[in-house]
């Protein structure tokens, strides 16, 4: 830290009890200057030789016969004035960048200029501003920061400018040209840990980092800091990511409890204002700040109940970057009065957000554009982001599927928003949906159908397939959507096709197809299909689907594409016939109508004897899980 020591003559103020300051010289005291509740002692020679205020209020007194004159609206009061009252005694006097600024003030209202003397207080003080705290960089900030208990001397003698122009200028400066120290213990650079590599044997030179001057900014008063970042922005040198890591040390040293996502109780509307001031000073460009603490803002400004313009504007630019987000970041609780433990609806507004950017992005493009080719950079970058977003609702969908109280239709809601954007795989929405469906026995089976709507069987996995056909908490038609299209999937990759067309046989078992020989038997079937299946189900669909994966093998090893076809049509009929005879079972108890309706359906299988049996132990088997229900 820079010092000026001023005067030469040994210091004898004295001190009596709290409110009494006196000069111990043989000379008896002659005026008393009362500023604020101190009582100074003093001559008036030395004063008067240097002050022309002190001139003025000595004047008047005089006419009034008192030796006494009273200073109330000093700026820095009795400790500013003393430091002016030694120099006029040429006593030793001590400045640096906690009191500098107090003294310059002061002196300006005592009207100490160089008219009255040469070499007069206000004359020696801008010299030591402007040749040595101007020139540091924790002198300038400790300035500042003093210069705001004296406004608005300190800003009419334009000392706030210049400390602003100093910090501003050294942010700005070439990191090669930082020759002054810089408090940065936010993280280590490898030539800080000894791990930097060595240059032709001897030690590469420390590097300085980016942003060193953020850390030490964070002292600032939230009105200085602005001002500050501000000046930064206006020299138009330091990269946008910087001044966003700026603003998130700023908000992790002055929002108690930021880091962790909620705001300790406190001093709400001086919180709320340093929170939406940090909003306004976020750069414009996108990934300049972090998507995890544009979270944490938003959970802090939803906390301190912050404007709602700016809270539309803080979740726009989320939106912006959804993709970089996280589920424990986006696990943002929901208001008290509410019945759920996280607030859905305002992630369901981020994807939106998201999507609204999206489209926008995409509309944006040059017309030219639209005759290039469509898988385009621009384009797979967007669906990168699509992807991204995707496998994050469906991480989120998981977690919040855990809530009892969660209703239905916001899970269905916010999965539905991203149904259209690309996955490789549906395994995260079969988990979000198994863990509702977990959670949530009691809904209906209707209910249960449409949230299994929202996934796509053919992009379950092998590990999803082993596993949802052995779930018991799926409809019987999602149960046989995935027993199929996994065994297709076998079935076509051993012949060596990657996208197969399903054998109209086996598409007439998938529900939304045809599940018998006329519309009303599918009207009347849809209640079955809609059945949570037991355990004798699926047992007997995959030792039909065993029996259609040994044809098909069979007819792949005999190299015979004919007889590949045939046994798929043969095992599929065979399992067509199973399931709608179990189905037919539970609508007609006539024996004779039931045989009628399987012989009907059973055309097709060489085997018509193992059918009816397996027709007989399908109906057991439904009867039974009937009757646990």
């Amino acid at each position: 830290m820079k010092f000026m020591k001023l005067g030469s003559k040994p210091d004898s103020f004295q001190t009596e009890g709290d409110n009494i300051r006196y000069v111990a010289t043989e000379l008896a005291t002659d005026i008393v200057v009362n500023v604020g509740d101190v009582k100074f002692y003093l001559h008036k020679f030395p004063l008067l030789s240097k002050s022309a205020r002190l001139q003025k209020l000595v004047a008047t007194t005089n006419d009034d016969n008192s030796d006494e004159i009273r200073i109330q609206d000093i700026p820095g009061g009795p400790a500013a004035f003393e430091i002016c009252a030694k120099f006029c005694y040429s006593m030793t006097v001590t400045l640096n960048a906690y009191n500098v600024v107090a003294a310059r003030c002061a002196a300006e209202y005592l009207e100490m200029y160089e008219t009255v003397e040469k070499g007069n207080l206000i004359y020696k003080i801008e010299v030591f501003l402007n040749s040595s705290i101007f020139r540091s960089w924790k002198d300038s900030i400790i300035v500042l920061q003093t210069t705001r208990s004296l406004l608005p001397w300190s800003e009419e003698l334009k000392v706030v400018s210049h400390c602003l122009d100093s910090i501003a200028t050294k942010a700005s400066i070439d990191t090669s040209k930082v020759e002054w120290s810089y408090t940065y213990n936010r993280k280590k650079l490898p030539s800080e840990n000894g791990n930097d590599p060595h240059w032709n044997g001897m030690r590469k030179p420390q590097s300085v980092p980016k942003d060193w001057w953020v850390e030490d900014l964070c002292e600032l008063h939230i009105d200085l800091y602005k001002r500050v970042i501000s000046a930064i922005k206006t020299k138009e040198r330091v990269s946008a990511d910087v001044i966003g890591e700026a603003l998130h040390a700023y908000a992790l040293r002055r929002l108690p409890g930021f880091g962790k996502g909620m705001i300790q109780n406190g001093d709400v509307t001086k919180y709320r204002s340093l929170a939406e001031t940090i909003m306004l000073l976020l750069p414009k460009e996108k990934g300049s700040v972090p998507c995890g603490f544009l979270l944490k803002l938003l959970r802090a400004v939803i906390l301190l109940e912050s404007g709602e313009s700016e809270r539309r504007e803080l979740m726009r630019k989320i939106g912006q970057q959804l993709e970089e987000a996280t589920v424990a970041d986006l696990l943002i609780r929901a208001p008290a009065d509410e019945a759920t433990v996280y607030d859905v609806d305002i992630v369901q507004s981020l994807v939106e957000e998201f999507v609204t950017y999206e489209q926008n992005a995409h509309s944006d493009l040059p017309m030219e554009h639209e005759f290039q080719e469509v898988r385009s950079p621009s384009r797979m970058t967007s669906d990168a982001s699509k992807a991204k977003v995707a496998k994050l609702v469906d991480c989120y969908l998981a977690e919040i599927a855990q809530d009892p109280n969660l209703l239905l239709i916001k899970f269905i809601n916010l999965a539905e928003v991203v149904s259209s954007f690309p996955r490789t795989s549906h395994d995260g929405i079969y988990r979000a949906i198994d863990m509702y469906l977990k959670e949530h026995p009691g809904i209906s089976k209707s209910e249960r159908k449409r949230i299994c709507r929202l996934m796509d069987c053919r992009k379950l996995s092998v590990e999803a397939c082993m596993h949802a056909v052995q779930n018991e908490r799926l409809p019987l038609r999602v149960v046989v959507q995935v027993l199929f299209f996994e065994q297709v999937r076998a079935t076509t990759s051993a012949a060596g096709n990657s996208t197969p067309d399903l054998p109209g046989s086996i598409r007439s078992l998938l529900p939304g197809g045809s599940h018998g020989s006329s519309r009303s038997t599918t009207t009347n079937t849809e209640e079955d299909w809609d059945s949570v299946p037991t355990a004798d189900d699926i047992r007997a669909l995959k030792g039909e689907l065993a029996s259609l994966r040994l044809a098909a093998g069979n007819s792949d090893k005999n190299g015979n594409d004919g007889v590949k076809i045939d046994a798929e049509k043969v095992a599929a009929g065979k399992m067509k016939s199973v399931l709608m005879s179990k189905i037919f079972s539970k609508l007609w108890s006539s024996k004779d109508r039931s045989v009628e309706i399987s012989s009907s359906d059973t055309s097709e299988s060489p085997t018509p004897g193992s059918v009816a049996a397996e027709e007989t132990k399908s109906t057991q088997s439904r009867s039974r899980r009937h009757s646990l229900s």
